[in-house]
């Protein structure tokens, strides 16, 4: 047993043991419920190991470090005891080892991620549709059949100028005119327009006078 903590607290296993030390102590909140196995912790490490350069894309960034340090820490171990002798000498063997060990480990995390993929898809980022149920001002003279602007502001508070359409017949009613308020509520992705309608919010649920605080 002596001889075990020797080789994990020596150089250069120490560097992959206090790695891996980290590792153990976020599984366990991950287990207890303080924290999310998809890196979603106070801590901020809800992202993903992004980029094909490194080779580690598509599961999160906790996983892949995870899957890197343990399989580093039992290179770095067997290496230690078999190749790092004591003394002067073995500071230099040790920096290779270490070396090695995490050019071996990222190699091999690599392979173990690529059928882990599959288990986490891709998040998909804002779409228009987004945008279907939401108000807009409008920006041109006039809206019709075939041409019209308006803004509408994202859950988010950014703002995109976006392709409007109106149905309706020439008798003025529900005209809409520019810094009226309308209602974007059907996207058409042919056309890649969306239907607007004059908004009332005396007819909105969430506005109307019928809302109680």
């Amino acid at each position: 047993m002596g001889a075990f903590f020797a080789a994990a607290t020596g150089f250069p296993t120490v560097v992959f043991t206090a790695a891996l030390t980290v590792v153990v102590l976020f599984w366990l909140l991950v287990a207890l419920g303080a924290a999310d196995a998809h890196g979603h912790a106070h801590a901020h490490l809800n992202s993903r190991a992004h980029g094909d350069g490194w080779g580690l894309g598509g599961v999160p960034v906790t996983l892949a470090f995870s899957l890197f340090t343990a399989v580093g820490w039992l290179i770095s171990y067997c290496a230690s005891v078999l190749l790092v002798p004591s003394g002067p000498v073995g500071v230099l063997v040790g920096a290779v080892v270490l070396t090695g060990t995490v050019y071996v480990s990222w190699q091999a995390t690599k392979l173990f991620v690529r059928p882990l993929h599959r288990l986490f898809p891709d998040e998909h980022g804002p779409s228009r549709l987004d945008f279907v149920g939401l108000t807009c001002t409008i920006r041109t003279g006039r809206v019709d059949a075939g041409f019209g602007q308006a803004e509408v502001r994202s859950a988010d508070g950014s703002a995109a100028v976006v392709q409007v359409r109106q149905t309706g017949d020439d008798s003025g009613e529900g005209v809409l005119a520019s810094g009226s308020t309308g209602l974007l509520y059907a996207y058409d992705e042919t056309g890649e327009f969306f239907w607007v309608a004059p908004y009332d919010s005396a007819l909105d649920p969430r506005t109307g006078p019928g809302t109680t605080g």
